[in-house]
């Protein structure tokens, strides 16, 4: 277990999923080079790696070596590479920003930014079948089933449903569970999985953090969304109110927000008690993904 501060310890597993996804993406001279060329564009060199420090974090309760978690890291961060490329085409959210530069199909094409997509995707399962995974097969059935219609496609259908509408809190809150938290609470999962077998408690405790960090990183997007500038989040900020979604903002106001934001990383880190100081990085991130400004 690394023994270092949390901003070290962010950066030491930044560097190493970089590199692991450096090495599973084609080379961009590879044809078809211009597909290639878009997949990098997509996945490399920018994005908070929040799912893959999830998944080094969850490995860390479990006693797992950070090489058996490298896998199951690198296919979530695909899986969400790709969903990044997919929301942002004009038949979806129509943005032109993302991580900073100019989103997939802008900087390239519609249709290469659709077969990124779909090769992201591909590559993500194709990483998780040869990869170090215990139970491979339950591995690759969990992330289809968090990507999938009863996760997060699922999720942005409703969301998509739901623009112009208004949704009370309790119907918001099941949307974002499938939408952005399935995602996040597979990478906790397999990244724990990549260890020692956790018990019925441990088993309870960690669908109890997933729940309410997964929930709290939406919440804190939304706040952003109104709050932050394109500069800090590397995207459009106040995109949600133009397009007439339902948000946590609008549903609750932005004080509201903020307060149920608290509350839950308050829930998501005692949910971790059971782990003791094996807890450590997923306690800092929880805190990190309520407390940070992109």
């Amino acid at each position: 277990m690394h023994d270092g501060g949390f901003a070290p310890w962010t950066r030491e597993r930044t560097e190493r999923i970089e590199r692991v996804l450096e090495g599973l993406l084609p080379l961009a001279s590879d044809p078809p080079a211009r597909l290639h060329e878009a997949m990098r564009y997509a996945v490399l060199g920018a994005g908070k790696r929040m799912r893959p420090l999830l998944a080094y974090a969850a490995g860390e309760l479990t006693d797992a070596d950070p090489s058996d978690v490298d896998g199951v890291a690198a296919a979530v961060e695909l899986i969400h590479a790709y969903s990044l490329i997919h929301d942002d085409l004009p038949c979806m959210d129509d943005d032109t920003l993302r991580r900073g530069r100019p989103t997939v199909h802008v900087a390239f094409d519609e249709a290469t930014a659709l077969l990124a997509g779909d090769a992201l995707q591909s590559l993500a399962f194709g990483t998780l079948a040869r990869g170090h995974a215990s139970n491979v097969a339950g591995a690759c059935a969990a992330l289809a089933d968090a990507a999938g219609s009863r996760g997060m496609a699922g999720g942005q259908a409703i969301d998509l449903a739901a623009t112009g509408t208004t949704l009370d809190e309790q119907r918001l809150t099941a949307m974002h569970r499938l939408k952005t938290g399935a995602l996040i609470g597979a990478a906790v999962r397999l990244g724990a999985h990549c260890g020692r077998v956790l018990d019925a408690r441990e088993t309870r405790a960690l669908d109890e953090f997933v729940d309410a960090a997964g929930l709290a990183f939406q919440v804190v997007d939304d706040v952003l969304d109104v709050e932050g500038s394109a500069a800090a989040l590397g995207k459009t900020p106040g995109k949600d109110a133009a397009q007439g979604k339902p948000t946590f903002v609008t549903v609750l106001g932005v004080d509201a927000a903020k307060a149920e934001a608290g509350r839950l990383r308050e829930a998501a880190n005692a949910a971790l008690e059971p782990f003791g100081g094996a807890a450590r990085r997923l306690r800092e991130l929880s805190d990190w993904i309520v407390l940070r400004r992109r």
